[in-house]
């Protein structure tokens, strides 16, 4: 492996740290990630299951991320609350809103007939 690929590496975990220090939200998506997974084993759900589990797991991080980059992004341009800053803003908080839901459906779907 080269050193950039190595690098590149390194600051996609430090990006990862950063949200988990920084953003209550990720935080609880990860504890619920974690929740998911401890459900998975205990219900012992299928190879299917566990692919799209594991795919809406990582819609919804890949999106929490996102939406902290344009975050910070935003922030960094401006401190005053500029219309178009909101919107950029907003919009990326919504995009997580609609996995997060999506997410939920997926979870309801999958382990609501483990409950009946």
């Amino acid at each position: 492996m080269t050193k950039a690929r190595v690098l590149s590496f390194k600051y996609a975990i430090e990006g990862i740290w950063t949200a988990l220090k920084d953003q209550p939200n990720f935080v609880f998506h990860i504890l619920a990630t974690i929740v998911v997974i401890l459900f998975g084993w205990f219900f012992q759900i299928s190879t299917l299951e566990w692919i799209i589990l594991t795919l809406t797991i990582g819609i919804v991080i890949s999106i929490e991320l996102t939406n902290t980059a344009i975050e910070e992004v935003v922030n960094s341009f401006t401190d005053e609350i500029h219309p178009s800053a909101k919107k950029a803003k907003d919009v990326a908080a919504g995009a997580v809103l609609v996995v997060s839901i999506m997410a939920v459906i997926v979870g309801l779907l999958i382990f609501l007939p483990y409950f009946i």
